[in-house]
């Protein structure tokens, strides 16, 4: 049977994150990819200059036309920007019993630029996290959810992460990309256990979309049958390696995406 993925997520007119990566991706990992596109974005590489919301009746029905039609082994979750779409989301999602869902909360652009408007992060929590199978925020991402400061340390990262899952995902991946030291260490915390990820940080400015790509990895992992940290261990295999071709690029003048199909091109240059 043929594994498929959806992401619901916003558009990336340059290509490099949102339902541009999150395809990218599935493709890479052999997996068919469908998509519930909830905005437009004018982006490049150096920013967000606009944003325009697709409409809530018409998001829904992108939903209903997938579930409808397509055997759905996971969703991803990304740019949900306003209380609106978030409530159509989450009743289509329950309407269709959907699983293995991987929410991804973006707030914000690698640029900085807000995708979240900042009264629809209580919708969130209240609404999505109930129904994830995993959320997976990186550290700004967390403290802001729990309005606290970033976290400086991996106890600190294990105790966001806790007071995360309190909002009723099954596990919180807290991702320490944005952190210090010779590691990249994510986390994946439940209501038992503490399991820890590691791979070596890659010194590039060329990140754009690695959010994106962690959180529909997961996904097609998940599509495939993989259980969910060994979805995890091999999404954070991809992306480190994505990141490390990333300067093989040439894209834009900001910050460029990573090397999505690293693998593929270096096989048929």
């Amino acid at each position: 049977m043929t594994a498929i993925a959806l992401t619901i997520a916003g558009s990336d007119s340059s290509g490099g994150a949102g339902i541009q990566a999150d395809l990218k991706t599935f493709s890479a990992l052999g997996v068919y990819g469908a998509s519930v596109i909830t905005a437009l974005t004018v982006q490049n590489t150096q920013g967000v200059a606009g944003i325009h919301n697709v409409p809530v009746d018409f998001v829904t029905a992108q939903i209903d036309a997938v579930f409808s039609d397509l055997a759905v082994g996971a969703v991803k979750i990304g740019m949900l920007s306003q209380t609106a779409i978030i409530e159509a989301m989450a009743h289509g999602l329950r309407r269709h019993n959907a699983k293995n869902i991987v929410l991804d909360p973006v707030m914000a652009a690698t640029s900085g630029d807000r995708l979240l408007a900042s009264d629809a992060v209580a919708a969130l929590r209240k609404l999505l996290f109930p129904q994830a199978l995993v959320v997976t925020p990186n550290l700004p991402e967390a403290a802001a959810l729990l309005e606290h400061a970033p976290a400086r340390s991996e106890a600190e990262m294990e105790a966001q992460a806790r007071a995360l899952l309190d909002f009723g995902a099954q596990y919180i991946l807290i991702k320490g990309g944005h952190g210090q030291g010779r590691e990249s260490v994510d986390l994946l915390v439940d209501a038992t256990s503490v399991t820890r990820f590691a791979e070596m940080r890659v010194a590039t400015k060329n990140t754009h979309g690695s959010g994106c790509t962690l959180s529909s990895a997961i996904a097609a992992g998940l599509a495939k049958g993989r259980d969910l940290k060994a979805a995890i261990r091999d999404a954070k295999t991809y992306v480190t390696a994505a990141i490390a071709a990333a300067d093989t690029l040439a894209i834009g003048h900001g910050n460029g995406p990573l090397h999505h199909f690293h693998e593929q091109w270096r096989r048929n240059p």
